[in-house]
Parts: structure tokens; sequence; C-alpha cells
């Protein structure tokens, strides 16, 4: 009797038990391999880059939140646009752009995030087609997952045209005829925002509010390594330059303090988002926050994954 065939070969005896038992096997096959990919879902490492007007802005925006994802495991970089030399009451232009860049430096050892300042004079950011070409070629040498930037509705031209630059990138970055000579992302990434209080032409919406908490003590202390912003520039500009001591010890008492009461504000304004994140008791219990909003460009996560690139909130939040 003529043995069968298969791709021109006689299946023999011993192969046709080989594949008897493949097939036998391949249902337990396929619902490992789900798990498996689910496994690596779950462990996934999450790429992050942040985008700000000044060397401050995304310290102070997302620092606590970037310091919690570096302890999960997930990579995040700083990106300034403008290298801030005109922030400062009585030095500018390359030594304040210098000592600012220094700054950076080390609060971003303190949060364990990379941190990158581009070379444009501060005041003078603008919405150009050679801007959103470097912000698209950092996001894709980043290889990000998320950005993250300001509205570009805010009080400085430098923090509005930010989120203009970073807005008109959400698109471009997949597209590989765009700045050709960086590859072109082939998964658009989820863009966010940060908090603000802006009401015009609509309010901030909180889609994710983060304790800050476990990295309070890390976030004080990166911001302070910002001096001549956080005891020189900004309490000159607004006005209390005589309330910050004189007294190292006394200084960072008072800071830690002032950082508190910054985002105590936040964790008070958007309580109901946190009670809905983390449960009744934890979400009460959250002195410091630092919020989020989906923006509509990019693409759109639904709850769950928020979750998976927020890993902070565990059970109460699914």
């Amino acid at each position: 009797m003529p043995q069968p065939q298969t791709g021109g070969r006689p299946i023999t005896p011993t192969l046709s038990y080989i594949l008897l038992a493949l097939a036998c096997a391949a249902p337990g096959l396929v619902r490992e391999a789900r798990a498996g990919a689910t496994m690596e879902e779950a462990k996934k490492s999450y790429r992050i880059i942040v985008f700000g007007a000044h060397p401050d802005d995304c310290e102070l925006t997302t620092g606590g939140t970037a310091s919690r994802w570096v302890d999960a495991g997930h990579a995040v970089k700083f990106v300034s646009l403008t290298n801030g030399d005109i922030g400062h009451h009585e030095i500018s232009g390359g030594p304040l752009a210098r000592r600012r860049r220094e700054e950076s430096v080390r609060a971003a050892k303190i949060l364990g995030v990379e941190s990158q300042t581009l070379d444009n004079h501060d005041g003078e950011l603008m919405p150009t087609l050679e801007n959103r070409k470097a912000v698209a070629r950092a996001i894709r040498e980043w290889k990000a997952d998320v950005v993250i930037a300001p509205r570009p509705n805010d009080y400085h031209p430098d923090h509005r045209y930010t989120g203009i630059l970073v807005q008109d990138t959400a698109y471009m970055v997949a597209v590989p005829n765009f700045c050709p000579d960086t590859p072109a992302l082939r998964t658009n990434p989820v863009f966010l925002y940060v908090a603000d209080r802006f009401q015009q032409p609509n309010p901030f919406r909180p889609d994710v509010v983060v304790s800050i908490d476990p990295v309070l003590d890390r976030k004080v202390a990166a911001l302070a390594e910002m001096d001549s912003q956080f005891f020189e520039w900004l309490p000159w500009i607004d006005g209390y330059l005589d309330q910050v001591p004189k007294d190292p010890a006394t200084r960072k008492t008072w800071f830690r303090e002032q950082v508190l009461k910054r985002y105590g504000a936040s964790a008070d304004r958007f309580r109901e988002k946190l009670v809905d994140l983390l449960g009744p008791e934890r979400g009460r219990a959250v002195l410091a926050a630092e919020a989020f909003q989906v923006c509509e460009y990019g693409r759109q996560p639904d709850r769950a994954d928020l979750l998976k690139i927020f890993p902070f909130f565990g059970d109460a939040a699914k």
C-alpha cells in the first residue's frame, strides 16, 4: 500500500507519531505562548520622554513620577527645549546656561533619569519646522512609548510653544519620510499633558494622578540642586526672596515645606481621582501628587493601558 506523502516525502511511522503528538499538544502550546506573551506584556519596560521649556520644568511637573518609573524598571529622559539663559535677575547668557545645565545634570542623577538641554535661547522658543524636527528626532532616538509635555495654553510663550511642538510630532514620529535620517517609530506613543491651572480654552482634566509620597524626599533633593531657580530667581521674581533662609539646614526644612505645600495642593485638587485609582483609604492618605491628562493626539490608551504605563496603583484601580 502506498505511503502518504507530505511535501513530496513519504511519511514514515515514526514521523506520523511525531506529527500526531504535535497536533495533540498544539492547543497547549498555543495557550503557553499566549500566557508567555501576557507575562512579557506585563513585564514591559516603558521608555518615557518628558519635554519642558526650561531646565527645571520637567523636574517640577514629573520629577516624582519619573523617579517612581525608574524604581519600577522603566527608562525616563528629560529634555529642555531652551537653555534657560535669561532665567535670573543677576546673571544671564552663557554663564547662566552652563549653571542651569549643571543643575539639571545633578538633579537627573538624584531622580535616576537621563537629561538633555537644547541650545535655544530662553524666551525665544518658536514652533518652527527646525524645532519640530528636533523634537521628533528626540522622541525617535529615545524609542519612546510615552511622551509628556505641557498643554499649549500657558502664561509663558516658551511653555506654550513646547506644547505645540510636541503635539505637532504626535503623528509625524511615525511617518518615515519626515526626518528620514532618524528611523520612524513603528507604534505611535501615548502623549500626555502635565497638570496646570489654566481654564481657557478648557481646564486640565486628570486622567491619571500619581502619589509621589514614596519619593518626595528625592524630588525635594533634586529640585534643591537647582538653586539658581528655587533659592534665587523665582523668589526674586515672585517677591519672597527675603523669606529664603540663609542657613543651609533651615533652608532645607523650609524648602521641603514649600514643595510639600505645592504638591499637597495637587493631591487635594485631584483627590477624587486618587480615590478612584487607589481606593478610599489609600487615596485619602496621599500627601503629594502629580497629575497627567491624555492628549487626544497619538495612541489612545484605555484604562488598562494607563495602569500598565503607571504601575503604581494595584488591584484597587482595576
